[in-house]
């Protein structure tokens, strides 16, 4: 506006200019040509006044205009002041509203200057810095918090006030008292400084070690579990308890007890670490902390060679089977979560001890069942040998050399047990063999033979629905089968025949020729042997003779080269 009226004003001028200049060239030349005819003096007079008043006119107007121009320049500088003051007053209220919203924000905002200077910190600041404003506000921040320029936060901090970019940091952060907390921190450059927003994670994040810790707790007791359910080594499972303690509640010894009834003690059955009371390798229920957990069957704690000790009963089934102890080489203050899985671990090692002692239980029942089986099926060998008296401790005989065939074969142990039951049981089929064939005292003719040959389905037809025994019908069934395929009840051939039948077919045929009969006398031992030599790869496995004469005749060793007998 100002600029409009100095235009205005300027054009005034312009075109009045030429008027002036017009009146006064008349006004010289009436002076001139009144000189020139005679004039007289008083009409140049009036001739330069009525100039004069012109000219006095047009300077008035013009400072009129100019008057007028000012105060436009005054009205315009008041509406311009007055929008500023409005202006201004609309920005105060919008910072303002502002600063009370970051004031009221959960999330900390803080101004820092290029100084490190706190210019702004709002109330979460405060909370969260355990401080307040006046405080913060015109120190720097290694004033408030010394030492913070040597943590990572810092270095973000840093990183953004010099290279002008934001940030982000999830980190840790230790107060001077020595309290600390987690904060998510963004940092963003301002042109102040840096403005810094952070959010207190503190909770959630001890939510996560929580979370973490409890999964870790589950797995050590699924490890417990699995160990309990696939180890029948009582002691195994109480060292995998003990391993799970030290990691997951923090131990640096322990110590796992056994009660013993009988003597009313507690004797060490798995430990690590070094607990000077745990060295003694009995103690008392009621003695030490361990047997006092033990005595009042709960968990107890106290203080024992200068170490933080926590011990508590192992009970299954509620009977007392021992008790563990844990222990801390500085001082412990556990929470009611570390104490009740410190039970629960507890409760787990009873379930390994009575597991244990379930399954030395069963596997003593199952020994004497098994030895019960044995006496009862030797008890039936004897009973075949005394019914054929002439055949009397032939079971006997070839049950051993059968075993030490078998052992050098290589069969396992427990295919052992079915080679030694068949062979105590290779007669048994004999039981449906009349007197009057089994006990003849001459040869037996073709159709009493057909009866004869009938013993091993006789057998097999015996033995077969007793389960125990069914893995042991190979010898019974089989040991009169040939090589060749001649034998008998079926007529196996070559491998078709069990091993332990013709292992034991070899032994069965020596002890025989070797034996005295009713109708012959029994052969010595090299008739015997030719024999034997004579029938391999006939009527027995040619491998199988070999091993035989290895055992039974074994060829003789050169002398030692200059060493006399």
């Amino acid at each position: 506006m100002v600029k409009r009226l100095a235009n205005r004003t300027r054009r005034l001028a312009i075109r009045n200019a030429p008027a002036v200049l017009f009146s006064l060239a008349v006004a010289a030349l009436v002076v001139v040509g009144g000189r020139s005819a005679g004039h007289n003096v008083l009409a140049a007079l009036g001739s330069f006044v009525g100039l004069a008043a012109l000219f006095i006119y047009y300077a008035l107007r013009t400072l009129r205009v100019r008057r007028r121009a000012e105060e436009d320049v005054r009205h315009l500088h008041s509406e311009l002041d007055h929008r500023v003051e409005e202006r201004t007053a609309e920005l105060e209220q919008v910072s303002a509203r502002y600063v009370a919203t970051l004031d009221r924000l959960l999330a900390g905002c803080q101004l820092i200057d290029f100084e490190w200077r706190y210019l702004y910190v709002n109330d979460a600041v405060t909370k969260h810095g355990r401080t307040t404003r006046e405080q913060l506000l015109g120190h720097t921040m290694m004033e408030c918090y010394p030492g913070i320029e040597h943590t990572p936060m810092f270095t973000v901090l840093e990183r953004c006030m010099l290279s002008r970019t934001s940030g982000y940091i999830d980190t840790e952060f230790t107060f001077p008292d020595g309290t600390a907390g987690w904060f998510e921190i963004s940092v963003h450059p301002a042109p102040e400084g840096i403005f810094v927003v952070s959010i207190e994670v503190t909770e959630r994040k001890r939510a996560e070690v929580a979370v973490r810790q409890q999964l870790a707790r589950m797995h050590s007791l699924r490890a417990i579990d699995v160990s309990i359910l696939g180890n029948t080594d009582a002691a195994v499972s109480l060292q995998i308890v003990l391993e799970e303690s030290r990691a997951r509640l923090y131990a640096d010894a322990g110590c796992i007890r056994l009660f013993d009834a009988a003597s009313s003690t507690l004797e060490v059955a798995a430990r690590f670490g070094n607990c000077a009371r745990d060295t003694k390798p009995t103690v008392r229920v009621g003695e030490t902390i361990v047997g006092r957990a033990a005595l009042e069957r709960r968990t107890v704690s106290d203080v024992e060679d200068g170490r933080p000790t926590f011990a508590t009963a192992l009970i299954s089934k509620g009977v007392l089977v021992g008790a563990l102890a844990l222990s801390f080489r500085e001082a412990f203050d556990p929470d009611r979560e570390w104490i009740d899985f410190f039970e629960t671990v507890a409760g787990q090692a009873a379930m390994a001890v009575d597991n244990g002692r379930v399954h030395e239980e069963l596997q003593r029942s199952m020994r004497d069942l098994h030895l019960a089986y044995d006496t009862t099926i030797e008890g039936w060998s004897r009973a075949l040998d005394l019914r054929d008296k002439e055949t009397e401790g032939h079971t006997q005989r070839v049950t051993e050399l059968t075993m030490k065939l078998a052992r050098i074969a290589g069969i396992s142990e427990a295919e052992l047990v079915h080679v030694k039951r068949g062979a105590l049981l290779h007669d048994i089929g004999k039981m449906g063999v009349p007197d009057h064939i089994l006990l003849k005292p001459d040869k037996l003719t073709d159709e009493e033979w057909v009866h004869m040959r009938k013993h091993p389905t006789y057998a097999y037809e015996l033995l077969k629905p007793i389960e125990y025994l069914r893995d042991a019908l190979d010898i019974p069934y089989c040991h009169h089968e040939k090589w060749d395929g001649s034998g008998y009840p079926r007529g196996l051939k070559g491998e078709e025949i069990p091993l332990s039948a013709r292992l034991f077919a070899v032994v069965d045929i020596w002890d025989a020729i070797r034996s005295d009969r009713p109708y012959r006398s029994g052969w010595n031992e090299q008739r015997s042997l030719d024999f034997i030599r004579s029938v391999s790869g006939t009527h027995l496995d040619p491998k199988v003779v070999e091993l035989f004469l290895r055992v039974v005749a074994p060829a003789p060793q050169p002398d030692p080269v200059g060493v006399d007998r």
